[in-house]
């Protein structure tokens, strides 16, 4: 910043000059058309968002499956049926899962998702809706979605879900 001088009454009196010079406004003019060109197409594409919230719908309802079977010492069964999941206490879908604001657990897969009814035994281990226990032919399973190659993976042994 330039700094001016004044006299008055024979002592100098220092101002700083207020304001920015045309080079400095010339570089942030310059930074943010960079950032326009960038950054704007990301909030305008929603096919994104809608994306990635699918992922985060489907990880957090198959965590929650495990977590009902370990807290109600019960099997919680994942049943696929077309594009959606829903979270039932057996196979058949005839007593749901319900959420903590008293929904039936169910959600909504990405276009093209798929996978195949299992189950979370007292444990929180996963089993194949056939499988009679303590015999599992579970095997780590991955889901891999169409929204750019996304995957969601259960852990045959543990049935950690990530």
């Amino acid at each position: 910043m330039k700094m001016r001088s004044f006299k008055t009454s024979g002592v100098p009196i220092r101002v700083a000059a207020a304001g920015f010079t045309l080079v400095e406004l010339v570089a942030v003019l310059i930074v943010v058309g960079i950032l326009a060109i960038f950054v704007t197409p990301h909030f305008f594409d929603r096919q994104t968002y809608d994306a990635r919230t699918g992922y985060d719908t489907s990880l957090s309802m198959l965590r929650y499956a495990q977590k009902v079977a370990i807290a109600q010492h019960a099997k919680v069964f994942v049943v696929f049926n077309g594009n959606a999941a829903s979270l039932c206490f057996d196979l058949a879908c005839g007593s749901h899962v319900l959420t903590p604001t008293n929904a039936q657990a169910e959600f909504v897969l990405p276009t093209g998702a798929s996978g195949t009814t299992f189950y979370f035994n007292a444990l929180g281990k996963p089993f194949r809706a056939s499988d009679i226990e303590p015999n599992s032919n579970f095997a780590k399973t991955t889901f891999v979605l169409p929204d750019g190659g996304r995957t969601i993976t259960i852990e045959a042994e543990t049935g950690y879900v990530h």
